[in-house]
């Protein structure tokens, strides 16, 4: 049976109005007249002929589901999203893209981690302790006195940059979502920046290679 389009159900409608009977109305648009007595009724309820909003599509996932891969992630941050696909008991047909849809409703974005050695309470605590105790230098006084250093260490081998961990914003150095160097194996290159502020001069030396 044909649905009525929204100008033909305020016809429809203008008809009820003026007393037409509903079986009259369904023979004129060649429609049920159960579908003439919904719009009546809809009208009443509503004072509109306009579709009822429709629940969507259903749901892919269990509440049960979405706490498995929730609890899963944030267990390990950097388990992938098929992998998570393949773990989840019982029969289903989810996709990499639904468990990552189920995270980003828990807040869990994949971001690409933070490298470097995980800061401790301690170290925290001492990086605090220092600022504190040079909050006040000033480059006349203080800073003009100080010999000024950097260095930087190239891994030769790691891996290729691809690895994501699922965290939320305010995440980036939380002990969990830091991606560690390895201590050993691969090499690298240590490049030392000798009196930055005024020479500027690096100095390269190989480590392990």
């Amino acid at each position: 049976m044909a649905r009525l389009s929204r100008e033909d159900r305020q016809i429809a409608l203008g008809r009820l109005q003026a007393g037409q009977s509903q079986s009259a109305i369904a023979r004129r648009f060649h429609v049920s007249q159960s579908t003439i007595s919904r719009l009546w009724v809809r009208f009443q309820a509503t004072g509109s002929v306009a579709d009822l909003p429709r629940a969507g599509r259903p749901r892919a996932t269990t509440a049960a589901h979405d706490r498995f891969i929730r609890l899963r992630h944030l267990r390990n941050r950097f388990l992938s999203a098929s992998s998570s696909v393949q773990a989840l008991p019982g029969p289903h047909r989810l996709s990499d893209q639904t468990v990552r849809n189920r995270l980003h409703e828990a807040g869990l974005r994949a971001r690409r981690p933070h490298g470097g050695a995980v800061l401790t309470r301690r170290h925290r605590q001492n990086r605090v302790q220092w600022g504190n105790q040079h909050l006040r230098w000033t480059v006349r006084n203080h800073w003009r006195h100080v010999w000024f250093s950097d260095e930087s260490y190239f891994l030769l081998q790691r891996h290729d940059g691809r690895r994501r961990v699922y965290r939320r914003v305010n995440e980036r150095y939380a002990p969990n979502c830091v991606d560690e160097a390895p201590v050993h194996g691969g090499g690298g290159v240590m490049v030392w920046g000798r009196s930055i502020p005024l020479e500027g001069a690096p100095w390269c030396t190989s480590k392990g290679a």
